[in-house]
Formats: C-alpha cells, sequence, structure tokens
C-alpha cells in the first residue's frame, strides 16, 4: 500500500483519533479539552492535545523526538519555568519539584519518543509545547505516586506551563536547541578539518599544476590544495561560532506577545537566572520583549551561515570528484577510497559517492535556507506563525551536515592517497613552469617558449637550454620546488583537534552523539 493519504485513506483515517489504540481490550483513560473528549491510551504520556495535534499533522510523519536537542532544550525551559515559578512564590514547592525532576529525566533522554506530533504544524508551535506540557506533567505524577491524567493535582497548563506561553518557549526552545546542536556539528567540522591538514603534511612534498578556469595554470603542491581545504572549514568553524552568539536573546517572560501577560512579577529574571544555570549557555532577556516575540531574523542569519558552509564543503567535494576522475580518461591525481560497486551495467567501476552525498546535503540546506528565509517573512504582527518549519528546516540542516561531515572524513577523506607517478609526469610535461622563468628571461620569449613546447612536446627546461637563455645549473635554481610553490617542502597546517569540543569518532556511528547541557 503507498504511504501517502488517498481519498479512501483518509477518510477512515478521520473516523478514528490515532489516540485510541487499535486493540479494544488496551486501558484508555478519558483527557477532555475545549473542544472535547477522547481515550488516550492510559500508558501514553501525553494527553489530548497531543492526541490532536497528531490527527491533525500527519504530513512529515516525523515526530519531534527526531530533534533530541530540541526535547531537550524544552525540558530545559519547563525546568527553569518551574523553578523561577517557586523562587516567586507562584508555585508551590511539591508541585515544582516533581515537574522538576520530570524536566530532569527528559534532559537525561528519558521519555523522548513521547514527544510524537510532527514536525511541521500549525499553530506556532503550540502543539509542541503541549506535548511537552503533557509528558512532563504526566511523569511529574508518576514520580509523585498519582496516576497519569491526574490533573487535578498537577495540570499541563496551569502548572507545567505556568507564567508561560508557546510565543515564548518555543522561540526559546528553538534557540537553545540550536546552540546544543551545534557544538557537535562544530566539532566534526574540526575532525574534518583535521583530517585535510593531515593530508597536506602527507602530501607537501608532491608537486602538481595548479590550475585556474580549469586551465592550467602554475605549479603548486598537492599539500597547498589540501591545506587549503583545512583552512577554508576552519573560517566556517569561526563563522557558525560567530552565528551562535546571536542565539543568547530568548524572550521568556514576554508570554503570548510580549507584554508579559500573566507572568507575576519577578518571574522574567528569575526564569532567565535559571535557564543560564541549567544550559550552561550565556543568556540574556531581550530588551523589548515585543519585537523579540515577533522578530525571527536570527535565524535567517543563522541558517546562512550554515548554508555557507555547506556550500564550501561542496566546492571541496566537488573538488575532490575531478581530481580524482578517470582512472585512465580523467585527472587521475589522487585516489578515492572505493566504498561500493558503482555500476550494475559496467563491470569494475566505481564512483565518488561520499563527495556526492556531500554535494546532495549541502544542496538540501540550501533550500532549507530558502525557507528559513520564507518562512521569516511570513510573519505578522505580533507573532510568527511558521516557526515549526524554521526550526525542522534548521534542525535537519545542522543534523545531516554533521553526518556528512562524519562520512566525508572517516570515509573517504581518511583514505586517500596521491597518484604521485601521474602527476610526476605531469608536471614534467608541463609548461606551466614557464612562468616562473618569464621575470628572468622576459614574458614575450616565455610565451613564445610555451607555444614551442606545446607543439614539439618538448619539455621547456630543454628548450630554455638549447636555446641558451639560461645554463642548466640557473635553471635549476630558478625551478626549485620551493621557489615554484612559494612555500618549504613540509609546509602544512597544524590540527586543532585538541582545542576543540571534538571526540574523533573512527567508524560510522548509527546515532548521533549528543552532547549534554552543563548540570
Amino acid at each position: 500500500m503507498r504511504d501517502n493519504l488517498g481519498d479512501h485513506d483518509a477518510s477512515s483515517r478521520r473516523k478514528k483519533a490515532p489516540a485510541v489504540t487499535d486493540s479494544v481490550s488496551a486501558p484508555t483513560r478519558t483527557e477532555t479539552d475545549s473542544i472535547g473528549s477522547l481515550e488516550i491510551p492510559a500508558a501514553a504520556y501525553w494527553g489530548v492535545h497531543t492526541a490532536r495535534a497528531m490527527e491533525n499533522f500527519p504530513i512529515a510523519r516525523r515526530p519531534v523526538s527526531v530533534y533530541p536537542d530540541f526535547v531537550r532544550a524544552f525540558a530545559c525551559v519547563k525546568q527553569a519555568a518551574a523553578r523561577a515559578n517557586l523562587e516567586i512564590g507562584a508555585l508551590d514547592e511539591q508541585r515544582a519539584n516533581l515537574i522538576d525532576a520530570a524536566c530532569e529525566e527528559v534532559k537525561g533522554g528519558r521519555l523522548h519518543d513521547e514527544f510524537t506530533v510532527g514536525v511541521i504544524q500549525g499553530g506556532a508551535g503550540t502543539s509542541t509545547n503541549m506535548n511537552a506540557n503533557e509528558v512532563i506533567t504526566n511523569r511529574a505524577l508518576e514520580i509523585g505516586g498519582h496516576v497519569k491524567g491526574d490533573y487535578s493535582f498537577i495540570n499541563p497548563n496551569d502548572h507545567t506551563n505556568h507564567s508561560q506561553s508557546t510565543n515564548d518557549t518555543y522561540p526559546t526552545a528553538i534557540k537553545i536547541a540550536l546552540a546544543f546542536s551545534l557544538q557537535n556539528l562544530l566539532g566534526e567540522l574540526t575532525l574534518l578539518a583535521d583530517a585535510f591538514a593531515a593530508k597536506g603534511r602527507e602530501f607537501s612534498h608532491v608537486i602538481k599544476v595548479g590550475r585556474t578556469q580549469l586551465q592550467d595554470a602554475v605549479p603548486m603542491t598537492l599539500g597547498q590544495e589540501f591545506n587549503a581545504f583545512a583552512t577554508t572549514l576552519r573560517e566556517d568553524v569561526q563563522r557558525l561560532e560567530d552565528a551562535v552568539a546571536l542565539l543568547g536573546e530568548v524572550n521568556m517572560g514576554a508570554t503570548a506577545i510580549g507584554t508579559a501577560i500573566n507572568a507575576p512579577v519577578g518571574y522574567k529574571e528569575a526564569v532567565i537566572k535559571h535557564l543560564r544555570t541549567i544550559t550552561g549557555l550565556e543568556l540574556v532577556t531581550a530588551g523589548d520583549l515585543v519585537e523579540s516575540t515577533s522578530d525571527t531574523g536570527v535565524f535567517i542569519t543563522f541558517s546562512g551561515a550554515l548554508k555557507r558552509s555547506a556550500l564550501k564543503m561542496s566546492k571541496i567535494a566537488n573538488d575532490l570528484r575531478l581530481l580524482s576522475s578517470g582512472p585512465q580518461a580523467g585527472f587521475g591525481e589522487i585516489n578515492l577510497p572505493a566504498r561500493q560497486a558503482g555500476s550494475s551495467i559496467m563491470p569494475g567501476k566505481v564512483n565518488p559517492v561520499i563527495p556526492e552525498a556531500v554535494s546532495q546535503v549541502a544542496y538540501s540546506v540550501a533550500g532549507a535556507d530558502v525557507t528559513v528565509s520564507m518562512a521569516v517573512e511570513g510573519g505578522q504582527l505580533q507573532l510568527n506563525a511558521f516557526e515549526p518549519v524554521i526550526a525542522h528546516s534548521l534542525f535537519q540542516s545542522i543534523t545531516w551536515l554533521e553526518r556528512a561531515c562524519q562520512t566525508f572524513r572517516v570515509n573517504c577523506v581518511n583514505g586517500i592517497t596521491a597518484n604521485e607517478a601521474a602527476l610526476e609526469d605531469t608536471v614534467a610535461r608541463s609548461v606551466t613552469v614557464i612562468t616562473a622563468l618569464a621575470p628572468v628571461i622576459g614574458y614575450a620569449p616565455a610565451a613564445q617558449l610555451a607555444k614551442q613546447a606545446l607543439a614539439t612536446n618538448e619539455p621547456i627546461s630543454d628548450l630554455v637550454v638549447k636555446q641558451g637563455l639560461l645554463d642548466r645549473t640557473q635553471l635549476e635554481e630558478i625551478l626549485k620546488p620551493d621557489r615554484l610553490t612559494g612555500l618549504p617542502a613540509d609546509h602544512g597546517v597544524e590540527n586543532t583537534a585538541d582545542s576543540a569540543e571534538a571526540v574523533p569518532r573512527d567508524e560510522m556511528t548509527s546515532e548521533l552523539p549528543v552532547i549534554p547541557p552543563p548540570e
């Protein structure tokens, strides 16, 4: 059966709420909201609001739990709110501590599979906020010895969501989650840069022909080429670190539209204090909460930084595909690790599949940047209703980029070798060394020699000596590798993995590592 919502399928789905289990014998509990009542599986930690969201938004078929840092960030927000409400006397100690304990468990990775609402949803994130409120509330009830759904004791709206609105918790959680997720991406980018730098040192003695506009230019070393890859990646590590600083301004305490309605006196100051402690991030309350609640421009800046990094990485991937093209009828300067058979019809063909995958991730990130830009522009008056697609686009971009960096390093860069024999032969036959001779013999004679060498296939050095322009000793001095390439033979870019928050992973992992927030 096709996995879509045809007319008949959609109709049948509308006849029953997804909250009701297929088995008639499965125990349920009844929950009620302003629309009516639904039967909820008794074992579920989510409730009626989540059930309605699952019914309304069967779109992406991807729950918010696919982004664990987002779930963790929501737990941080709810925990900070509980502690702030306790501090100012807006919530009693027993309820506040139970909510706090439930949040601590979610921060630690528990109950993430209960965050079931789809990543694409209407309502400006209300469904995700209520999903969090219900899961945390029901776990808090369970810790306190109560049954799930006993909302007379702890209520998702009245207690877990006290002093809050989706319109301040949701964007705050997005920013915190982006800051968490970015640390893993920065670590992988740094490790990838180090892998290229290591190849730069390995290939520092290998002279090759540099190219501009795909035409032969001047000599360089293969090491210089790989060092440049390392440098460009490290520049993006710095740009992303700059971008994350912009995420530190949050609107907690703004509630619905920034006027702080229903937020008690002292809450705003207390919640940001606890949020800083819980997350370990340098968070500040926005100076204008009305502006901060309606403006999502920071996400354009952040998305742009991700796009820059992705596209530069794709450029490197494209260079590797060119340099490894062949193996007989292409450049053939380097050899990429053979990862899989490349054709169902051409025996022995091996394709550059890892660089190809990296570029496809970059194209996706660029597309996501357009989505973020459109969604930011689409905000109206005091709120942007399109923050869910902003969040999904950014989290997917970070996740895919991290995984792409990892497979690029482990399955490609670490195993690259140089085809030194072919490079040596190319340099020997190349007329590009004439550029180094032009200051000595003159531009016009040098150009004439280049044309003659191409026509006769004679080495430039032989023609220079034959025509008496330079003797062999003078020629060898001018054409020394360090003079041709502009760098000493052992030049290389140092590794920086020791200074980065990165843990090398030499094998692909099925699950992304997550850096937990500080206690």
